[in-house]
């Protein structure tokens, strides 16, 4: 009997050769992959140590994509896996769902072990999830949400093609202001904001842009006919937010100010190296745009006992 993380550890009954009793073998005490395990049961969530008898067998989930090899690197044991289980199409990639995690991990800036200890698991499973091609229970993923603050179907990807902002709101919000300073602390280093402008054939435009943050000025990448790059020369409104759907909080920082081409070859160069990231939307983007907010302003909601 050999096992991978994330696997499932199913006890059938002698008698009539149902399942009477399942879970999911969260550690491994052998590299080989066979026995003992730690198993999280599904009935009583419950984490114990299991040797397991000859009622017992190995119920594999897929550990890799389709047409790929397995994911693990335990040499191969000649043993059929009749029980691997195969997702229906429009399943998201397992290996998106660890993505996912890694990512909102590193977002709230989560250790591996904190998260790993928040979601009751060990952080050897967390590792396997966000670094294989898992396939995590419902049970898992829901432990996983909770500790992260979001929710299983963000982390599957359910909610990608749909505005932020659909949750219920709070029974008691508040909505404060916030400082000049706790605005420029969320704008961060770099991300994506939204530039509102006059596009060229006169009607009003508001567009998604990555942007970074150098010293004081907010700048970002565009092309020279496009409709960021409309902002040169005027004054603009420089947006960004986030939005917690699982709190049903959020805020946002809204930047005024004039927008200027950056001209000087140096600057340009010591941009285009410190710059965390090339523009999303792709193509030759070569024009750097720099706004120097005159007013910087935010808003917060929260609950109204914090």
């Amino acid at each position: 009997m050999r096992a991978h993380l994330g696997d499932q550890l199913v006890i059938e009954s002698p008698a009539t050769g149902a399942a009477r009793r399942d879970g999911e073998i969260v550690g491994l005490h052998h590299e080989d992959g066979t026995p003992p395990y730690d198993v999280r049961w599904s009935d009583t969530d419950e984490v114990t140590l299991v040797f397991p008898g000859p009622d017992a067998h190995i119920r594999h989930v897929g550990h890799a994509e389709p047409g790929t090899a397995p994911a693990s690197s335990w040499p191969d044991t000649g043993e059929a896996e009749a029980g691997s289980v195969t997702a229906p199409p429009g399943t998201p990639t397992p290996g998106d769902i660890g993505r996912r995690v890694a990512a909102e991990r590193r977002r709230q800036g989560l250790s591996r072990e904190e998260t790993a200890r928040r979601a009751r698991m060990s952080p050897s499973y967390l590792a396997y999830l966000e670094e294989q091609a898992a396939d995590p229970s419902v049970a898992t993923l829901i432990r996983l949400a909770d500790a992260l603050g979001t929710t299983a179907a963000a982390l599957r990807g359910g909610g990608m093609d749909l505005p932020p902002g659909q949750g219920h709101a709070l029974l008691h919000p508040q909505l404060r202001d916030l400082g000049p300073e706790e605005c420029r602390n969320l704008l961060s280093t770099h991300g994506v904001g939204r530039i509102a402008v006059t596009a060229p054939d006169g009607r009003p435009a508001v567009v998604p842009v990555n942007y970074e943050t150098v010293d004081d000025a907010i700048v970002f990448r565009t092309a020279p006919e496009s409709v960021p790059a409309a902002a040169v020369g005027t004054e603009v409104a420089f947006e960004v937010d986030q939005v917690d759907e699982a709190l049903s909080q959020g805020w946002s920082v809204l930047a005024v100010g004039p927008a200027s081409v950056v001209t000087d070859a140096d600057a340009v160069r010591r941009l285009t190296q410190r710059a965390h990231t090339t523009p999303w939307a792709g193509g030759e983007r070569e024009m750097w745009v720099s706004i120097r907010p005159t007013s910087l302003t935010g808003r917060r909601i929260t609950p109204a006992d914090q």
